[in-house]
């Protein structure tokens, strides 16, 4: 222990004596870039999925117990094909209600037809009074009025037994089915949502920083993502004002200016645009600092260090873009993880 002891002064004392003898400590050597401002109008690429630019929900016009469920997920279906059925039970009831009542009513229109004539003819030769006859003609005309009612009756009932049939009202592809056979459903409610065959959009959540900085005006290209070569042009169509609270981001939807075959409904796609042009600097990663939690580099001038504050503009794979430099400053690139403000450095290499 004590020679230990010993050992650790004599190399304290040939330290002390190196230093009086008055050699300086060798600078650290760094690699220095010189910054150059440029337009910097980076890729924004984003995922997103094909979806039909009209979607609408089918549902029956009446409620009931649904007997027989005909298409599925997935079927292309066309205009008026039947989706699903409703047991008719009680439209089929009401049907023949309907019909009894316009018989009736035919009966009645008869009975006082025939006797308003009977009352005209008798008035024409005076052997009925007028009273009479006003009485019967109000009977016929109120047995039309009947009739009439009776006969709309018959048209609703008609309607209602036809609506238990649940029809497509467009050509188009089922894309979600909310009701089963055996479940009853009431008026209104939906049982599947039709995506209607026509004009197509590709849909993504974007950032609200992404949505102001990519220049429209060199415009969008949309690209399937298991096959890049298949893609076509967009342009924005909708952008929602709400903005989602989980992802914060807004949907935007792109309409295709045409629609490749194999965009199929659901697809995955990539949408990719140019961001407005910037005057940045692209450095290294090597030449990011920290000063008090905000980004800094170090600029050279001569052979003494200092520290200067950037902002970052976008992060690279191999690059960061940053602002706040000037072209030809001289940036520590490596080297800086130990340096001071106003330390001298000896400069190793200096790349444009």
């Amino acid at each position: 222990m004590r020679a230990s002891f010993v050992s650790g002064l004599l190399v304290l004392a040939l330290l002390a004596g190196c230093r009086q003898d008055g050699a300086p400590p060798p600078l650290q050597r760094v690699n220095v870039i010189t910054a150059k401002v440029t337009d910097f109008a980076p890729e924004v690429t984003l995922t997103g999925t094909i979806a039909a630019q009209v979607q609408s929900e089918v549902s029956f016009r009446v409620g009931g117990k649904i007997a027989a469920r005909l298409a599925n997920v997935g079927d292309h279906v066309t205009a008026n094909q039947v989706l699903a059925r409703l047991d008719p039970d009680e439209q089929q009831a009401e049907l023949q209600a309907a019909k009894a009542g316009v018989q009736s009513a035919e009966a009645t229109l008869r009975q006082t037809t025939s006797a308003f004539e009977r009352q005209k003819n008798l008035l024409a030769t005076g052997n009925t009074t007028r009273r009479e006859y006003d009485q019967a003609d109000a009977a016929a005309r109120s047995a039309e009025a009947q009739l009439a009612q009776a006969q709309s009756q018959l048209a609703q009932a008609n309607d209602q037994l036809g609506y238990t049939e649940l029809k497509a009202e467009a050509d188009g592809i089922i894309v979600s089915q909310m009701a089963e056979a055996g479940q009853v459903v009431a008026q209104a409610q939906p049982v599947f949502m039709l995506a209607r065959d026509g004009e197509r959009d590709a849909v993504f959540n974007v950032h609200e920083w992404a949505l102001a900085n990519v220049d429209l005006a060199k415009g969008i290209q949309v690209t399937l993502v298991s096959n890049p070569s298949v893609k076509t042009p967009a342009t924005i169509r909708v952008v929602s004002p709400a903005v989602d609270a989980n992802s914060m981001t807004v949907q935007v939807k792109l309409a295709l200016a045409s629609t490749p075959t194999a965009m199929t409904l659901g697809r995955l796609v990539n949408g990719t645009a140019l961001t407005k042009a910037r005057q940045v600097v692209l450095l290294p990663w090597g030449a990011l600092f920290e000063q008090g939690g905000k980004p800094a580099v170090w600029l050279v001038d001569g052979d003494t260090v200092s520290l200067k504050p950037v902002e970052i503009e976008r992060l690279n794979q191999d690059t960061i873009a940053v602002t706040g430099l000037g072209s030809g400053q001289k940036i520590v690139s490596a080297g800086g993880q130990m340096l001071r403000p106003g330390q001298k450095v000896e400069i190793a290499e200096v790349r444009p």
